[in-house]
């Protein structure tokens, strides 16, 4: 019997209008088995933990370069939690200060993927805390 794949969503929250990094991530989880859905850029606090309960997903990557994680993650965390999912693995990634790192994982994003990450310690970062 084979296990259903991972649901993963990939956002681009506020205005950040690159996402190559994203896709980049998206593909090698889709290369790795995964599902993945790409919200697309711009999204909203709101538009993304609806995404993310209708889609039925068992990840969140965020992906961000604006700067403004500090503002916006927080309002996600607090919207997924509030539709009940808050089981929901999140993880970030895009240009994070080390000194917000603590912070944002304090919000209960499980981890923060800096530039020069290898997309396949996200995979295994996925896998491994999906089965755990």
């Amino acid at each position: 019997m084979s296990q259903a794949p991972i649901r993963v969503v990939i956002a681009k929250p506020g205005l950040d209008g690159h996402d190559r990094g994203a896709k980049v991530v998206a593909r090698a989880l889709r290369d790795a088995g995964m599902e993945v859905i790409y919200t697309g850029l711009r999204q909203t606090p709101q538009q993304i933990a609806a995404a993310v309960v209708q889609e039925d997903a068992r990840v969140l990557g965020l992906s961000i370069l604006s700067g403004a994680h500090n503002q916006i993650f927080p309002e996600v965390m607090r919207l997924l939690k509030e539709q009940g999912a808050e089981d929901v693995l999140v993880f970030a990634g895009g240009i994070i200060p080390d000194e917000d790192i603590a912070g944002l994982k304090a919000l209960g994003i499980r981890e923060i993927f800096q530039p020069g990450t290898n997309t396949d310690d996200v995979v295994a970062f996925i896998r491994k805390e999906i089965r755990d």
